[in-house]
């Protein structure tokens, strides 16, 4: 018996096992504006969005949102506490060998979050390599990778659970800025005075070239049929004006959204 049991929990849930099931099991990170729980517990974000009408299309009646922190995410769907994550996670070659990604769904550069009138001066990530100043960086996020690369020594680096520590840690000055991607960066500012966006920004530039992320939903290694479900209903739903208004209403440009189609999975997985 504990046997099969053992074999029973070896595998992710099929597409056909979640339709029966009658529900999917989708996990978001609280990261305004990819994947969020809103003050009265209901999921937002250009991820939930764009999933909600998946799962109708594929048939789902209904979906069990999970809300954890984004370094849990990759150990849990690996632990098969969800069935997928819509947090607009950045397909990276690291991650490819770990999780499953759809194919991109949004893409977005980076920014930072200063105190009101920057009176440090910051306008890139280049700036903790050669100041003394501390950066803050979420925990699990894609930033930690960029500022190593730029050499920004760990003992100026600050990690922060989540990034509704972010507005605080930069305003009490334990941190000098907060670095995030730029749509995360301009929803921080507008909740407080105390804060802004870093205007003037310049992207990071790493091995010659400017830093873009590339966001898509993420799954367990052995989910490759729901995975490519989801990948034939958002190709098509990426062709409708109802994509683009979920982008735009969630403060990506019209660039962001072009960009999203000038990568694949295949490619950003295979790059160095």
């Amino acid at each position: 018996m504990l046997m099969i049991c053992a074999m029973g929990l070896a595998q992710a849930a099929s597409l056909q096992q979640i339709k029966q099931r009658g529900s999917l099991r989708i996990a978001v990170a609280n990261e305004i504006p990819y994947g969020y729980m809103d003050l009265q517990g209901k999921p937002q974000g250009v991820g939930p969005d764009v999933a909600r009408h998946i799962a109708t299309q594929l048939g789902i009646p209904k979906i069990e949102w999970i809300s954890t922190t984004f370094s849990a995410l990759i150990p849990g769907l690996r632990a098969r506490r969800f069935d997928m994550v819509a947090a607009e996670m950045a397909i990276l070659p690291q991650r490819c060998g770990h999780v499953l990604f759809s194919e991109p769904n949004s893409s977005y550069g980076e920014g930072l979050l200063v105190a009101k009138g920057n009176p440090k001066e910051i306008h890139s990530f280049e700036h903790f390599a050669r100041s003394k100043d501390k950066v803050a960086i979420m925990a699990g996020a894609d930033q930690l990778e960029m500022m190593q690369a730029l050499d920004v020594p760990q003992e100026r680096m600050v990690t922060i659970s989540s990034n509704s520590d972010a507005i605080s840690t930069v305003a009490t000055g334990r941190a000098a800025a907060y670095a995030a991607t730029s749509a995360t960066i301009h929803q921080l500012a507008d909740k407080d005075d105390r804060v802004e966006a870093a205007a003037e920004f310049t992207d990071p530039v790493i091995n010659g070239e400017p830093v873009r992320s590339w966001g898509a939903f993420t799954f367990n290694l052995d989910s490759k049929e729901l995975q490519r479900a989801v990948d034939e209903e958002l190709a098509r739903f990426k062709q409708t004006d109802a994509w683009r208004q979920i982008m735009t209403r969630h403060g990506f440009s019209e660039a962001d959204a072009d960009e999203s189609f000038n990568r694949t999975r295949e490619q950003l997985c295979a790059a160095h």
